[in-house]
């Protein structure tokens, strides 16, 4: 008999602050992301459905895409779109959620903030 593990499909948010508005700054940046999210949530390529990035409008000079791509993903559908420009907001931010087939519990899941993000989600730290 052969046993199979069971996925669920989960959302993993994560945010990261970039130093400067270059490719480099936003790609070196999103990629470190990535790699920590599918490190931390034990995630393969294969099993992530989709992600969505989102910017702040400073961020004007990649698509934070490119970073996934640097990685390899090359088959995973990537969409990236502006943040809101609320006033006070966080600056020059990459937002990301992944969603991926897991095979943990909701409250497993893994959230990534690294930078000046972590100040988007204080309850995690």
């Amino acid at each position: 008999m052969i046993l199979m593990e069971k996925y669920w499909v989960r959302g993993i948010r994560g945010a990261v602050t970039v130093a400067e508005n270059t490719p480099e700054a936003i790609i070196t940046a999103t990629r470190q992301l990535l790699e920590k999210i599918a490190r931390e949530n034990l995630l393969e390529p294969e099993r992530i459905i989709s992600i969505i990035f989102s910017v702040t409008p400073d961020l004007n000079a990649a698509f934070p895409a490119e970073g996934a791509r640097a990685l390899g993903w090359t088959k995973v559908p990537l969409f990236c779109t502006t943040e809101i420009a609320v006033p006070g907001s966080l600056p020059r931010c990459v937002r990301v959620l992944v969603h991926a087939y897991l095979t943990c519990a909701q409250e497993d899941v893994k959230h990534v903030y690294l930078g000046d993000a972590v100040a988007l989600r204080p309850d995690l730290f």
